[in-house]
Order: structure tokens, then sequence, then C-alpha cells
């Protein structure tokens, strides 16, 4: 299967490459990105080329997709989104993304998702068409919250302690968000 590349009116989505480490490890490295997220923060260009190979061979093996988002007109990787699991057979996946702080409150989280997922309802997905799209957040991920709800997702409950990073146990906000439900912005 060919890696979708997909493009928007300020961004472009593509594939990730061993180029894009340092960019990576920038945004990673940041307490701030990582603060809800299930890993600490990175220490070394070693894990971004690690968490690149971990995207790309999760593509190979059709278990899930994560695109780098670019900046349109520079070509300048300022996050990745995608999905950290599909599963064809159940038509479901569960999304997932990052920016840099840079980018935060200017709508390109909500541009790539919204692109991602029109891919992903479309009978033409190279990795099959889906139905559901579920996102988990940590509680007091507002920002993630509102850029959820602002591509039709809708709060589903909180699955106690069902996640476990960081020495301890978070409650996880579940969203989901059903073809029919879905609304271009």
């Amino acid at each position: 299967m060919t890696f979708p590349e997909l493009t928007t009116s300020r961004l472009r989505l593509n594939k990730l490459s061993k180029d894009d480490g340092p960019a990576l490890f920038d945004i990673f490295s940041d307490q701030n990105v990582v603060k809800f997220y299930d890993i600490d923060a990175y220490e070394s260009q070693a894990q971004s080329l690690a968490l690149i190979d971990f995207f790309n061979n999760r593509f190979d093996e059709k278990a899930g997709i994560r695109w780098a988002i670019r900046v349109k007109e520079t070509g300048k990787l300022i996050g990745t989104c995608g999905f950290n699991s599909l599963n064809p057979k159940m038509k479901n996946a569960s999304i997932g993304y990052e920016l840099s702080p840079d980018y935060w409150g200017q709508g390109f989280a909500t541009e790539a998702l919204q692109t991602v997922i029109e891919l992903a309802f479309c009978a033409q997905a190279p990795f099959g068409e889906l139905y559901r799209i579920q996102a988990d957040t940590m509680l007091g991920n507002v920002a993630s919250e509102q850029v959820l709800k602002k591509l039709g997702f809708v709060e589903e409950g909180i699955r106690r302690s069902s996640g476990y990073w960081k020495n301890e146990f978070h409650d996880l906000k579940c969203f989901g968000l059903i073809k029919p439900e879905f609304q271009k912005i």
C-alpha cells in the first residue's frame, strides 16, 4: 500500500522520514507537549528516530498510520497525526495527534485531523473505510477536547484508571465520532 499524501490550504500531510528526527525531537522534548502524553519528555534524538521507525512500521504492518504535519509553504514539520490503531474488520480506529507549541491555537490540529478523518470515512481509504473513530484525552486536556468537539466528536464517558504511565493511573475521557455525525467544517 502506498502511503497517502494529503494537502489542505495550509498543510501538507505525508510520511515521516529520518530527516524529521531533529524537528520531532524538538516537539517531544517539550514538557508542555508531553504533559498529557503517555511518555516522558525526550532526552535524545535517538528517541525521535525510534518513534519515526515505530510509526512507519505500524503503517507497513497495516496496524496504524501517522502523518507528518508540515507547513505547506516551507515543508517545516510542526507535528504528527493519525490512527494509532486501525481495525479494518471492525471499521474503527483510534486517533492521536500533537503539535509544536509554536503552532497551538491557530487551527492547525483541526485542519489536519479534518483531512485525515475525511479520508478515513471515504470508500477509497487505502486502509479501508472506517465507520467509527475514537479519541482518548487525559482529564484536564481542554485544548485537545476542544479540537475533538469542533470536529464533531461526542464525549462518551470517563474510563477510570484506564491508563498507566509516569508511575500513576490516569482516568481517560473517551470521545467517539461515527461517520453519519461527521460534518465538514
